[in-house]
């Protein structure tokens, strides 16, 4: 792909704060590093809430229960729609998880996932980088489509596993995999 190949296992995740807009209705901007004092957290970038590519992403999180439930690790989208998008997309999807709004994707180019599609737009490349509470990236996956990254979708049960590889949780799966 050469550009917005993301920040590798081993780098230190940068520190931002953001609007962040929680799936109990509230909005606050939050630093990740705030986040980060309570657990680990997988950081997802996306390209838009509504796109039929990032409702696919985002009910593949929400139906693998073990995101929703588990205390091992944080879920938390990320994608240039901003708060009032965010909240609606949270409600259409029933999502349990919180979504940074980074409209201009300066967060995005702090991560190296920013990348313009087809010369015309902006966006962040689709990647799940699971960060531990010291923001050292330990698990990282990037979409890899040939012309669109942004079809790809994250494999949850990958990801599971690297959560349970990373911080030892032996959480139930209910039912998957």
């Amino acid at each position: 792909m050469g550009e917005a190949d993301g920040l590798d296992v081993g780098d230190r995740a940068p520190d931002f704060e953001a609007e962040l807009v929680w799936p109990d209705g509230g909005t606050e901007r939050v630093a990740l590093s705030e986040l980060l004092s309570e657990t680990p957290v997988l950081l997802a970038f996306y390209t838009a809430d509504f796109s039929p590519d990032c409702v696919i992403e985002w009910c593949a999180f929400r139906d693998f229960d073990w995101f929703a439930s588990s205390d091992a690790v944080q879920v938390v989208g990320i994608s240039r729609s901003n708060a009032s998008l965010h909240r609606r997309f949270i409600d259409f999807l029933g999502l349990e998880f919180p979504l940074y709004a980074d409209p201009d994707l300066a967060v995005a180019e702090a991560f190296d996932v920013r990348y313009v599609a087809l010369k015309l737009s902006a966006r962040a490349r689709r990647s799940c980088l699971l960060i531990d509470r010291d923001r050292t990236i330990r698990y990282r996956w990037l979409g890899e489509h040939w012309l669109d990254p942004t079809r790809d979708t994250p494999p949850v049960d990958e990801i599971y596993e690297a959560v349970r590889a990373e911080f030892g949780t032996d959480a139930e799966r209910f039912g998957f995999g």
